[in-house]
């Protein structure tokens, strides 16, 4: 649609500022389960004009209401009371979360016009393979996948509404703070009912430098001091943290985890269904999400193939929701970048390169690190590879079937295979943080797993008849690939596995006979 791609093409910094002063305009009211739509519009136009509005279900019936003046909220808060109970006492903090129900319930005769509700959750995996399998194409099985599993625009409002109402905690302390979302939330990789990675930024220094420069004073505010910054995050997390847990209406299992190599508080925002994480703000973090926001701009397969392969490794059991020895989503996705990168012609430019078009406002040096890529979507050629999603798909399996793992690492910045530096392994450097290793986590029987996974993949889609599979209503091209491997075929997996060091492909095929009793609903669960 073109307003799909008159949104796509705004910088990374203009949709995220844009979305959050939408946010700052957002109210979330849990309605009575018979609520006329109509009624209820008509009631909060009488406090501003309502520029946009959806419902969705989450214990019940919410609306989140979007003002087009910040005004229209202080005048409903004005009309809105204190809940009156009498076994419970209430922390009184006033937020933009209400609960409205009908004075005089009517038993409506009234033939109601039922309300739509947007999903917030994706369809089970069984679901969409009884959707591919309708589809003429893995291309157009692709972009089904896609479009079942991607962020809607509702749920990305409910993200960012969530971070708003984190903020009004975080301003009762620091007046001019924010609480921005990054990671998939932002990253255009997002899939519904994943969680919420937030965190509080105090980065309004920039602004003052330019007045201090006026007056013959060196002014500074008194503040306090600690030994280190860690400290002071894990002080300013500690405290808002149990801000939420005490006063936060709808914030339950509050986590503190401090000792963190990034410290966090981990909670459920139940009134928007979120879980969410929240730290202090990581510049890195949002470099990379930005990095990945642009390669999600810049060519429509890109996203596709991503969701593909991630939805492929969740229920093969290649990734999972628990830290441990698994490839994660986000080393997944950068194999992808870098499969992308090394087609020819490339399909998107390497990080050097983007680093190249980089004009001064884009200079960004973190803690010693060059992090510095053009943010202007449009001084980016668009790549002359024409290659469909079904070569694409295919390819990928074939190219990391027969990767040399030992001896080669992936290097995102030059876009070329490079020596290990080291001996994990899988060896992913990280794009900004140039020592270290974004997969450092994986063990070898994992990485075999994959690979084993990837050249029986490769297989499928080689040998495939698709016009006989169709006529027997069996499951084709991408829909065969997302049913877990080795009900029937244990024997051709070993074969496909020759040249894999032996000792690991018992534990492999013991894992695997695992993997398909619940592989299935994990995919389903995340």
């Amino acid at each position: 649609t073109d307003a799909e791609v008159s949104t796509r093409k705004k910088t990374f910094a203009e949709v995220q500022t844009e979305r959050l002063d939408q946010a700052e305009r957002t109210v979330l009211i849990k309605c009575p389960s018979k609520l006329n739509e109509k009624k209820l519009l008509q009631y909060l136009a009488s406090h501003g004009n309502v520029k946009s509005h959806f419902f969705f279900e989450n214990r019940g019936i919410n609306a989140l209401i979007e003002f087009s003046e910040k005004s229209s909220i202080a005048s409903l808060q004005g009309a809105v009371g204190i809940p009156s109970t009498s076994e419970h006492h209430v922390v009184p903090f006033k937020s933009r979360l209400f609960t409205f129900t009908l004075k005089n319930p009517v038993s409506q005769h009234v033939e109601e016009t039922p309300l739509h509700l947007s999903p917030q959750c994706h369809i089970p995996v069984k679901d969409l393979i009884e959707k591919l399998c309708l589809a003429e194409s893995i291309s157009s099985q692709m972009y089904i996948l896609l479009n079942e599993y991607q962020l809607t625009e509702e749920n990305i409002k409910l993200r960012f509404l969530a971070c708003s109402l984190v903020r009004d905690f975080a301003r009762a302390y620091f007046p001019d703070s924010t609480v921005k979302p990054f990671g998939s939330s932002v990253n255009t990789f997002g899939k519904l009912g994943s969680d919420v990675d937030m965190f509080l930024d105090f980065c309004d220094t920039g602004k003052h430098t330019t007045k201090m420069k006026k007056g013959p004073f060196e002014m500074e505010y008194q503040m306090k001091r600690l030994p280190s910054e860690r400290l002071a995050t894990q002080r300013i997390l500690s405290v808002i943290g149990d801000c939420l847990d005490n006063f936060g209406p709808g914030c339950a299992n509050v986590q503190k985890i401090l000792n963190a190599r990034c410290p966090l508080v981990k909670f459920s925002h139940q009134p928007t269904g979120f879980q969410c994480d929240l730290s202090v703000s990581n510049s890195i973090a949002i470099r990379s999400s930005e990095l990945l926001y642009i390669y999600g701009c810049l060519d429509s397969r890109v996203r596709a193939l991503v969701f593909t392969i991630r939805c492929w490794a969740r229920v093969h059991g290649l990734t999972n929701s628990a830290p441990g020895n698994w490839i994660t989503n986000f080393s997944l996705t950068m194999m992808v970048m870098f499969f992308l990168q090394r087609r020819s012609p490339p399909i998107i430019p390497t990080l050097d390169q983007l680093k190249e078009l980089a004009d001064e406002k884009d200079k960004h040096i973190i803690g010693g690190y060059d992090c510095s890529f053009v943010s202007d979507l449009r001084k980016i050629k668009p790549t002359k590879n024409t290659e469909t999603l079904d070569v694409l798909l295919g390819e990928f399996f074939e190219y990391f079937g027969n990767f040399d793992f030992r001896k080669n690492s992936i290097n995102l910045r030059k876009g070329k295979e490079v020596n290990k530096p080291e001996s994990s392994p899988l060896y992913i450097w990280n794009p900004f943080e140039q020592d270290l290793n974004i997969s450092k986590n994986v063990n070898q029987p994992q990485l075999e797993k994959f690979i084993a996974m990837a050249r029986e993949s490769a297989w499928i889609l080689q040998k495939e008849d698709k016009t006989q599979q169709m006529i027997n209503k069996e499951p084709w091209g991408l829909a065969a690939l997302l049913i877990p491997f080795g009900k029937n075929n244990s024997s051709k997996m070993k074969n496909r596995m020759k040249g894999i060091g032996s000792e690991t492909i018992r534990s492999l095929l013991d894992s695997l006979k695992l993997n398909n009793a619940n592989s299935q609903q994990k995919a389903v669960g995340k």
